[in-house]
């Protein structure tokens, strides 16, 4: 059994290393270039840091998971906080995807595969570093 969630948890760091580098054409993708010139500049200076601060967070996991699993799986305080709090993370995520953003404007198949490929991820972390958290 721990085997097997050392695994996933090695699995979790790839797909959060996955997110992060995919959510690199985003902002091309969505036109964040444009849409945040019309903003203020400290408004659009805060739009770029929080942007920033979560890819950090999402290599920032994905390395800790690849690099450490079984002090992620040891049982420890310190572990099961730091899993749940990752836990806490990408579940706030998977519920803001179908709760506060607008995907009227995502019709196209693409668009459609890529949001289905990200939820799955949400999912999958969720799932993990929740069981994770509470286990052993």
């Amino acid at each position: 059994m721990f085997r097997t969630f050392e695994f996933a948890i090695i699995f979790a760091g790839l797909t959060q290393l996955a997110i992060a580098t995919s959510s690199l054409v985003i902002p091309r993708v969505l036109g964040w270039r444009a849409e945040t010139a019309r903003l203020k500049p400290l408004t659009r200076q805060v739009f770029w840091t929080y942007a920033g601060y979560v890819f950090s967070m999402n290599v920032a996991f994905g390395a800790l998971s690849l690099l450490a699993p079984r002090a992620l799986l040891d049982g420890t305080t310190l572990a099961r906080a730091v899993c749940a709090f990752i836990a806490i993370y990408w579940i706030a995520r998977l519920v803001l995807q179908f709760t506060l953003f607008d995907r009227s404007g995502t019709v196209r198949p693409l668009f459609r595969a890529a949001e289905a490929a990200y939820v799955c991820g949400f999912a999958y972390l969720s799932v993990v570093y929740a069981v994770a958290a509470v286990i052993r």
